[in-house]
């Protein structure tokens, strides 16, 4: 699968949603923001769509929080719903990529950058959105990958 115009990357939480963005071309993956959740995830579904559709996003990408064992736990099965909705609202094609450990790979990206815990609380999920797409766009391009750990 070739990634083709700029796609939007979702570290999707129950409390805080990170957002990161692909360039035009669909290489290069931005943090973006954290959008806070609505009570109503149908609301969290309009808002992101909107902001998708400001950014001009042409396809999707949502972090699946999976098992250990690689199979969908309940987090996961909400997030596909979720998924699921926002893809009908938009009309993009929108995939899933594993996320296990892409906010552990933040918060420490963070630390050892010295970025005080404060700071981290309100970055840490764009930046897991950051890991998420660019791990999706080098799997996309068929460019060799930088794995994400198999263990904390």
């Amino acid at each position: 699968m070739q990634a083709v115009g700029r796609v939007l990357g979702i570290d999707y939480g129950e409390k805080r949603i990170g957002l990161a963005l692909s360039d035009p071309s669909g290489v290069v993956a931005t943090p973006w923001q954290v959008v806070p959740a609505e009570p109503s995830q149908a609301r969290t579904v309009e808002r992101i769509a909107a902001l998708a559709r400001e950014a001009k996003a042409q396809q999707v990408v949502i972090g699946l929080p999976l098992r250990m064992d690689g199979s969908d736990g309940p987090a996961a099965e909400h997030v596909r719903r979720f998924g699921a909705q926002l893809q009908e609202a938009l009309g993009l094609p929108l995939h899933y990529c594993d996320e296990r450990f892409s906010t552990r790979t933040a918060e420490q990206a963070l630390i050892a950058g010295g970025t005080r815990r404060q700071r981290r609380k309100q970055v840490v999920d764009k930046l897991a959105a950051q890991i998420i797409l660019q791990h999706f766009l080098e799997m996309a391009s068929n460019q060799p990958t930088t794995p994400l750990p198999d263990h904390p």
